[in-house]
């Protein structure tokens, strides 16, 4: 294994880029995609990988060009060889677990094969809050901080556990719905409807350890709700907020549990729910805190989740 002091490693994933800064290892980071915004360290990282997407305040309009690009075959991603080649990195993290979310191998193909030196290639590919804990242990080991890595993956094991034990004595376990898209909406999956069984409630819309999954107002209504969770991937707070209020409400939307007791949220997704790193164990906080505030064991991460009163009152007129 390459000493840490020599390494020169490039992250294509917002979470392993903070989970390297987590682990001490921040200033072996030097290259990174134009979405690793966190810590603010790492907004000084050169950028090698930038989206083809044209920016867009609609939804709609993202997932048409997502649609388009995937329909084509085509990558949503832009890799900057020459940045790559300048950067020659040992190692370099990426995923398999979402085309849509962050660059993959295969959008690396080309530009590697270029490469004189060819890098260590670290895929990860979580399903689960295990998962993301296991590879956080998996990249520590990788870049000689498998100590710290493991002392990480505990502490978060331990705050998600306490959690659990703490809400376990509630008499009640509300239904929940994640909605991880507005237009067309999206059921949050992979870890999210367990992250909502962490906090004490039940995700009736998506499916823990499945991706994320294209539903219907229809389906929501269906469920009926008694708490939704307004989560936009890659959206922070201030821009799921945005994003609910130009939402054009269903019919019916009036009728759910959920907008009858006020109980809609928009939280922080791309900071504690969309990226599989250790503000996960944030996410399952904010959650609690909305479900059972009453038992939650730890205050919520600051400006990371707000109720959306004064819409559901619009609302309901």
């Amino acid at each position: 294994m390459i000493k840490l002091y020599a390494m020169r490693i490039c992250s294509l994933l917002p979470s392993a880029t903070e989970t390297l800064f987590e682990l001490g290892a921040g200033d072996s980071l030097l290259g990174v995609t134009f979405e690793c915004d966190f810590p603010q360290a790492a907004r000084q990282k050169r950028v090698i990988v930038q989206t083809r997407l044209r920016h867009s305040e609609d939804p709609a309009e993202i997932d048409r060009q997502v649609n388009n690009f995937v329909s084509r075959g085509e990558s949503l991603y832009e890799v900057d060889f020459e940045a790559l080649q300048a950067i020659q990195p040992d190692l370099i993290i990426t995923q398999d677990l979402c085309h849509v979310c962050a660059a993959s191998p295969g959008d690396l193909a080309s530009a590697l094969a270029a490469l004189e030196r060819k890098p260590e290639i670290l895929s990860l590919s979580p399903q689960s809050l295990p998962d993301v804990w296991n590879d956080i242990r998996t990249l520590g080991t990788a870049v000689g901080r498998g100590s710290q890595a493991g002392d990480l993956a505990v502490q978060l094991e331990d705050r998600v556990a306490a959690v659990a034990e703490a809400v376990s004595h509630s008499s009640t376990r509300p239904r929940v719905a994640c909605l991880e898209w507005l237009d067309p909406p999206f059921a949050a999956g992979h870890w999210v409807p367990e992250m909502v069984s962490c906090a004490g409630g039940l995700d009736v819309l998506g499916k823990a350890g499945m991706p994320s999954c294209r539903t219907t107002w229809s389906d929501v209504l269906k469920a009926n709700p008694e708490v939704i969770v307004i989560m936009p991937c890659g959206y922070g707070l201030e821009e799921a907020v945005k994003q609910f209020n130009l939402m054009i409400r269903p019919e019916g939307w009036e009728s759910l549990q959920a907008v009858r007791d006020g109980r809609v949220y928009a939280v922080d997704a791309s900071g504690y729910f969309s990226r599989p790193g250790p503000r996960l164990a944030g996410g399952v906080e904010i959650l609690a805190g909305i479900l059972h505030p009453e038992a939650a064991p730890a205050a919520p991460p600051p400006a990371s989740s707000a109720k959306i009163e004064r819409f559901t009152r619009a609302a309901l007129g």
